[in-house]
């Protein structure tokens, strides 16, 4: 049977009246089906509506999704974002406890974007709020326009750590990626190792070490360019060569 891939969700406000949805982008989910071969199942940004111990009896891996909206500065003692920042409380409510569950279980987590700030924070991290008002960094998101391929294009290269996993990965020292955020991770959470530096020293991947299960982070956005590009479509092959490792265990346990 495929695997069953929890995607996280964003709460977003649609049509004439504003009303509150629960939406992920197209992207996702065309790679969590095409790539990974797996059924995705959106998780609601509702702590009311999610039951964490459920899920994770059922899912054989999560997604952690980007968004524009950024977690909540008081999650990590930050001071208040700006105004107009937008947040996404409902959304933390639900993500933070579920990496956590999820990392003990030792279910397969792939977390891109905003996600890999959800990995940091819900492990102990913090995050820099406004990358590009830190002296010596570039800015790392990509103005709004309606030309995809320009928008969500690749935008600065990425060295990867010598010997890490996307290294051996990528079987090579660095990568061209694209760059739509603010935020970014400051102080790495215990058990976080980094796996790839933008050129101004951002931490641009992270993974878990000794994770009972598959736990990496990119900054980056690799669904968006999975079909076109070999080193975005390697990293959902890893995450599903994971999936299928972790299925195997009940098996070979009850031989």
């Amino acid at each position: 049977m495929p695997a069953l891939i929890g995607i996280s969700c964003c709460r977003k406000a649609f049509g004439p009246f504003g009303a509150i949805n629960h939406a992920v982008s197209d992207t996702y989910i065309q790679a969590a089906a095409s790539v990974i071969g797996a059924v995705p199942v959106l998780i609601p940004a509702s702590p009311r509506a999610v039951d964490i111990p459920t899920l994770l009896e059922r899912l054989d891996g999560i997604i952690l999704t980007g968004s524009r909206s950024n977690i909540q500065p008081a999650l990590y003692n930050g001071p208040p974002h700006q105004e107009g920042t937008p947040e996404d409380p409902e959304r933390d409510a639900v993500t933070l406890p579920l990496i956590r569950a999820a990392v003990e279980a030792g279910v397969p987590i792939l977390a891109i974007c905003r996600g890999l700030q959800e990995l940091n924070v819900a492990l102990g991290g913090t995050l820099h709020q406004r990358l590009q008002d830190l002296p010596g960094r570039i800015d790392h998101s990509t103005p709004l326009q309606a030309f995809a391929r320009v928008r969500t294009g690749k935008a600065h290269l990425v060295h990867l750590a010598p010997n890490g996993f996307l290294h051996r990965l990528f079987g090579r020292a660095s990568i061209a990626v694209n760059s739509l955020h603010n935020q970014g991770i400051d102080r790495l959470a215990p058990g976080l190792v980094v796996e790839a530096w933008a050129p101004d020293g951002t931490i641009e991947a992270v993974r878990l070490a000794n994770a009972a299960g598959f736990a990496l982070g990119v900054q980056w956005h690799p669904e968006y360019d999975f079909e076109r590009d070999a080193f975005s479509r390697r990293i959902f092959e890893a995450f599903a060569e994971a999936l299928t490792k972790r299925r195997l265990v009940p098996a070979f346990a009850a031989d």
